[in-house]
């Protein structure tokens, strides 16, 4: 089916952002699982987790958490994986460039979820006051109905998300993905690098404490171990 891994990324989005904040919470939306499942479904996992893994370092201390709204790292990886295995599969290149190539694609459209987040937590409030005057009311029927009213506007705002990523990346995969495909194979033993060297550093800003020589050590260590592990 052409373009099935659009249509099956969008399915897996939806979910993902719910489990992002709005129900399950069963910790799939993590950039670390989201990217092999995703992978897994497309029929790539490996691609999966070389972008889960990436990602979940560069966003592991900005975290959905009270009323804090960090990009979308769920769609991020999602959608960067679906871009890399459709790419992959219709151009010529080393598919870990192509997981590179989309991630850095992806990657700056993640305030793109941030937006979508942002204005339906907005709307799901306005579902608040009308549960508390319905409640006042006596009309406790129109709960359940306001409450899966929530649930569709967070599905709608992971779908555009995904949609506001994979749209625009395939764009740029299609104008000058080829181009600068060649540029980036160049460069992929220090993206690989670069990418877990940013993130620890990340991770240390964010925890900020006094043994911060120690525990780069012990990231920096970690980062090379996990580079050597993800290195075709």
């Amino acid at each position: 089916m052409p373009w099935s891994e659009f249509f099956t990324g969008s399915l897996i989005a939806v979910v993902l952002g719910l489990d992002r904040t709005a129900a399950f919470q069963l910790m799939i939306s993590r950039p670390i699982v989201a990217g092999p499942l995703t992978g897994f479904v497309l029929g790539d996992a490996w691609v999966g987790l070389q972008i889960g893994a990436l990602v979940e370092l560069l966003w592991l201390g900005r975290l959905p958490v009270g009323a804090a709204i960090p990009p979308d790292d769920t769609q991020v990886t999602v959608a960067a994986t679906v871009l890399s295995v459709a790419a992959a599969s219709r151009f010529d290149g080393s598919p870990t460039a192509w997981a590179l190539f989309c991630l850095l694609t992806a990657m700056p459209f993640g305030k793109v979820g941030q937006m979508f987040d942002r204005y339906v937590r907005e709307r799901n409030a306005d579902l608040l006051r009308r549960v508390e005057k319905g409640v006042a009311a006596g009309q406790t029927h129109a709960i359940e109905k306001w409450h899966l009213l929530g649930l569709v506007h967070f599905a709608l705002a992971s779908f555009l998300a995904y949609a506001g990523i994979v749209v625009p990346g395939w764009i740029v995969i299609y104008l000058i993905g080829l181009d600068l495909l060649d540029t980036v194979t160049q460069m992929k033993g220090w993206l690989l690098l670069a990418f877990p060297l940013v993130g620890t550093a990340t991770i240390l800003a964010a925890i900020n404490v006094s043994r911060a020589v120690t525990l780069f050590s012990a990231s920096f260590v970690t980062a090379f171990l996990l580079m050597w592990l993800i290195l075709p």
